[in-house]
């Protein structure tokens, strides 16, 4: 089946339905400020191309004949999403109502591109098979990486140097020969934006959000007005630059680094705990420090940006993201009108945001509005 190309009122109603739930005809033509009969042929087409479809006569409510409401369609498709980790494999099948289908995790050794994506290709064939997708429309297949892109285009990446080969590779050109699909390649914190504002529910209160990633660096993914920001060169959001790597950074690789030079002997961020008492200061004093250079972030985002919301994300255990946030609620950040101050949180998210997110990048690109 064929990637389906929107106009932009049907990018509205697939929206504005991803946003609110079931609508009725009447409801969304008033939301949307369009004609019934113009609704009535938009939704006819969406229905045509199995985007949307009907709500069954049981799960409608009211006496007499209810409008019949409609809803996005999770058999319009399925996306997949990966992501390589140094010693980790992760791949998501989301539908395009944005159901998790299923996810693969794998510990794996470091490996280079082409290996990368011929294991993701066998992986997906597997998955495909094993939960009956086949005849499904397949919308394509989202790649994060961690590091920014060295060109607009994104063809090529700035991929960390535990990755075996990736840097400056043409990553676009590998993919695209090993999968056949349409494809995207964005940066790990994009990815975990993304996730956010659909999966964490972001998009029903807010048009204009920030993750802050706290990954194998620090970066923040950007959305404002419902698009992700990606910048003149496709490298907004790349705050890692202001925390010199030779320096501390609010990272947890930084967090790993603190704790083995106090003398405890961990390997992985699995392993930190701030519930045990040989790891219990040392958190606490990081936490602090993490916290004040932070600040910063969240006061120039708060400023530039009018953010809905900043969501802490990333692989720190939830106590420690909660401990970052707690410390940036009592710092003395910046307030605007009605001593509104940056609206901090954590993500709620199960499961990796930055995979999650990548799944979610050909539902994102082919329904967000232009």
């Amino acid at each position: 089946m064929h990637f389906p190309t929107l106009d932009k009122d049907q990018r509205r109603i697939i929206q504005w339905l991803r946003k609110s739930g079931p609508l009725s005809r009447s409801a969304l033509a008033g939301t949307l400020e369009i004609s019934g009969t113009a609704l009535t042929r938009l939704s006819r087409d969406l229905l045509a191309l199995g985007l949307v479809e009907e709500m069954p006569d049981g799960e409608t409510h009211g006496r007499g004949r209810p409008a019949v409401p409609l809803r996005l369609s999770p058999k319009g498709g399925y996306a997949v999403g990966a992501t390589a980790h140094k010693g980790i494999l992760d791949i998501a099948l989301v539908d395009f109502a944005g159901r998790t289908i299923t996810t693969h995790h794998e510990a794996i050794e470091p490996i280079e591109p082409v290996a990368f994506a011929q294991k993701v290709r066998r992986v997906i064939h597997d998955l495909v098979d094993r939960h009956d997708l086949l005849g499904w429309r397949m919308l394509g297949i989202g790649i994060a990486v961690p590091g920014p892109s060295l060109s607009p285009t994104g063809d090529r990446w700035s991929v960390v140097d535990v990755l075996p080969n990736w840097r400056a590779a043409p990553l676009r050109e590998i993919f695209s020969n090993e999968f056949g699909w349409p494809l995207w390649i964005e940066n790990d914190a994009n990815a975990a934006a993304i996730a956010e504002y659909y999966l964490g529910g972001l998009i029903r209160d807010f048009a204009t959000v920030v993750v802050l990633l706290l990954g194998f660096g620090i970066g923040a993914g950007v959305i404002v007005d419902g698009r992700l920001v990606r910048g003149q060169f496709g490298v907004a959001g790349e705050i890692g630059c202001l925390f010199p790597g030779d320096l501390p950074r609010p990272s947890p690789l930084d967090l790993l680094s603190t704790l083995r030079a106090s003398g405890c002997d961990i390997s992985s961020v699995g392993e930190i705990d701030l519930a045990a008492p040989w790891q219990a200061s040392t958190i606490e004093a990081w936490l602090d420090r993490a916290a004040r250079q932070l600040e910063t972030v969240c006061n120039t985002a708060f400023a530039w940006l009018d953010p809905g919301a900043i969501v802490l994300a990333g692989t720190l255990p939830p106590p420690i993201l909660a401990g970052l946030a707690d410390r940036l609620h009592r710092a003395d950040l910046v307030t605007i009108l009605d001593r509104r101050r940056p609206p901090i949180r954590i993500s709620g998210l199960c499961g990796s945001p930055i995979t999650l997110g990548a799944a979610l990048l050909p539902i994102h690109a082919l329904s967000a509005e232009i």
